[in-house]
């Protein structure tokens, strides 16, 4: 392939993370009026886990390296397994603008304990875009949190599965450099999985009387924002730090308002639309590269004497 190419595929497979996640934000409103915190989240695994599985029969991967198993075990219990429960049981309990801003504290974290744990640099200018980034996420948050209600076992929950999240990201991140970011994603979604299932009875009865609408969208959620979107992370995610890419996911924000007006009518007010145009902006200023100078030459510089044999 050509190296040009395979320099783009990175930022490609960010981009189709962000939006996919986006985008589960909408069907998990749908799915989530039918189905359990529990249930919900064994349902999207389990769904993920089959597509991923065929996924692997079709590219013939094996099983991880050895020295991967660790990273994805904590991984899959973390993000996958418990991050899932957390989140969905927490905006149960809080509307989904305080959801919002408690959840955004995770890519902080990931960029704290990226430059503890695994040793990443924190440059200036992506803990300006992240700076940018979360103040337009609490814009958004704010001007959202007007119609629902909180309560402190909501906000712990939510902050609970904003930690699982960026250990989930950091303890991935070394495992990357063992396996195949399909394997990373296959074998954590199954620990997730098999960590969830004390909830398959609840999964069993509440698809028995849920609407066709709402499996579905449990369904979606497991095939696209896990299976794909989890693997084009970790396919960025081997490419770059646990920081950039955490700083890149402050994109979702803006894109969930965007589509919940294209999808629910929801049109949004000026301070949602300006927190989205921040969050934007902080992910352009996170993933910007400062300009290299050109090292001055003898014949540039204007005061050099010549050389002599």
């Amino acid at each position: 392939m050509n190296p040009r190419h395979t320099h783009l595929l990175a930022p490609a497979a960010a981009v189709v993370t962000v939006v996919l996640w986006a985008s589960a934000f909408v069907s998990i409103r749908s799915a989530g009026d039918a189905y359990s915190p529990g249930a919900l989240a064994l349902g999207r695994l389990s769904a993920g886990l089959l597509a991923l599985g065929v996924l692997c029969l079709v590219r013939r991967e094996g099983l991880p390296p050895r020295a991967a198993w660790r990273g994805i075990a904590i991984s899959g219990v973390l993000w996958f397994g418990f991050y899932m429960v957390a989140l969905n049981w927490g905006e149960q309990q809080v509307d989904a603008g305080t959801a919002a801003l408690v959840v955004n504290i995770g890519p902080i974290l990931i960029a704290l304990l990226g430059a503890r744990l695994l040793g990443d640099a924190m440059p200036p200018r992506l803990l300006a875009g992240m700076a940018v980034s979360f103040a337009g996420a609490v814009a958004v948050g704010l001007s959202m949190s007007g119609g629902g209600g909180s309560s402190v076992l909501g906000v712990v929950l939510c902050l609970l599965a904003a930690v699982a999240y960026a250990g989930g990201v950091v303890a991935q991140k070394p495992a990357l450099g063992h396996g195949s970011a399909l394997q990373v994603t296959t074998f954590g979604c199954l620990v997730g999985a098999v960590g969830c299932l004390p909830f398959a009875g609840q999964l069993v009865s509440e698809a028995a009387d849920a609407p066709v609408s709402a499996t579905l969208n449990m369904v979606y959620l497991g095939v696209f924002p896990t299976a794909l979107a989890f693997t084009t992370w970790a396919y960025a995610l081997a490419r770059t730090t646990a920081g950039r890419m955490g700083a890149t996911t402050y994109a979702v924000p803006a894109l969930v308002v965007l589509m919940s007006w294209l999808a629910l009518g929801e049109v949004p007010g000026l301070m949602t639309l300006g927190g989205g145009v921040l969050c934007l902006a902080g992910v352009a200023v996170s993933r910007s590269r400062p300009r290299t100078r050109a090292p001055r030459t003898l014949e540039s510089s204007g005061d050099a004497e010549p050389l002599r044999k």
